[in-house]
């Protein structure tokens, strides 16, 4: 059913002028249509796999859903590709009894594509949401060697990245037994940064349930605003990127309280608010 890869012919050329027909492996990218009561809600691109978690983490952050609880019924609608095959790019959310239906103006009207989880949302005010997590009152600490290990922790369990090279990941840690180190306990991946982001946290709401008090997600690209209001919107105090942060993320992340961690290569990082997180060896 998960397309999450596919096989295709590709001419691979190199600069001596050498010529060779093989097969690659490629990601796969199909779209997603979530929908809120049958009503159309979103349509995202993304890898396929993993679609209910996805689709629940997305409402999350769009704030129709504060937990798995609110969730009544999910399942995938009919739908024909041109293989004549069902497609299941369709998930129909139906809410639990007394949870109101999402306001109309934040349906999306175009295509997220999969690099950009805000794009096509109706509003400017619809954008950012407010948390109902005091991150500020989380007083959890990470050792730096802790930190330090998770990009390769994270790199070392991405398997369609190592069949494909194309993939984004997103991985959730927390206290392990006795508070000694942390523990990987969810891991996805996605064309989508946002997508592999929203299945953890659609997992983490049908498992664990969120806040979730010492937590620190790590991710494989940049921190963009939306992965710091995501984070912050499940009660995850750490937000640890490989790459650049955004400025607008550093900004949300501090009036949040959200630990904000770029570059983090595994030899150094920065700490870009709530540096009193990270608990780093004295010189």
């Amino acid at each position: 059913m998960a397309r999450v890869t596919q096989r295709r012919r590709v001419r691979r050329l190199t600069a001596e002028g050498a010529v060779r027909e093989r097969a690659d492996v490629l990601a796969g990218e199909e779209p997603l249509e979530v929908r809120v009561g049958g009503r159309s809600f979103s349509v995202t691109m993304r890898t396929p796999g993993d679609d209910f978690d996805l689709a629940v983490g997305f409402l999350h952050g769009e704030g129709v859903v504060s937990s798995w609880d609110d969730v009544d019924q999910i399942d995938y609608r009919s739908g024909i590709g041109s293989d004549g095959l069902r497609d299941y790019n369709i998930v129909d959310v139906r809410l639990a009894e007394g949870v109101a239906p999402p306001d109309p103006s934040l349906e999306r009207h175009v295509y997220t594509s999969s690099s950009c989880g805000v794009c096509g949302t109706a509003s400017i005010e619809s954008v950012r949401r407010t948390s109902s997590h005091d991150l500020g009152a989380d007083r959890a600490r990470v050792d730096l060697t802790d930190l330090l290990a998770l990009p390769d922790r994270l790199r070392e369990s991405q398997a369609v990245f190592d069949r494909t090279g194309g993939v984004h990941a997103a991985g959730l840690f927390v206290p392990g037994a006795q508070g000694a180190g942390l523990d990987l306990v969810c891991l996805r991946e996605d064309v989508g940064r946002h997508n592999a982001v929203d299945k953890v946290v659609g997992w983490a709401l049908r498992e664990r349930g969120v806040p979730l008090p010492g937590a620190v997600l790590q991710v494989s690209g940049r921190a963009s605003f939306e992965l710091v209001q995501k984070a912050a919107l499940a009660g995850i105090p750490v937000l640890s990127a490989v790459s650049a942060p955004s400025s607008l993320a550093v900004e949300l992340a501090e009036d949040v309280g959200l630990t904000l961690v770029g570059f983090n290569r595994g030899r150094s990082l920065n700490v870009y608010t709530g540096a009193e997180r990270v608990l780093a060896a004295e010189a």
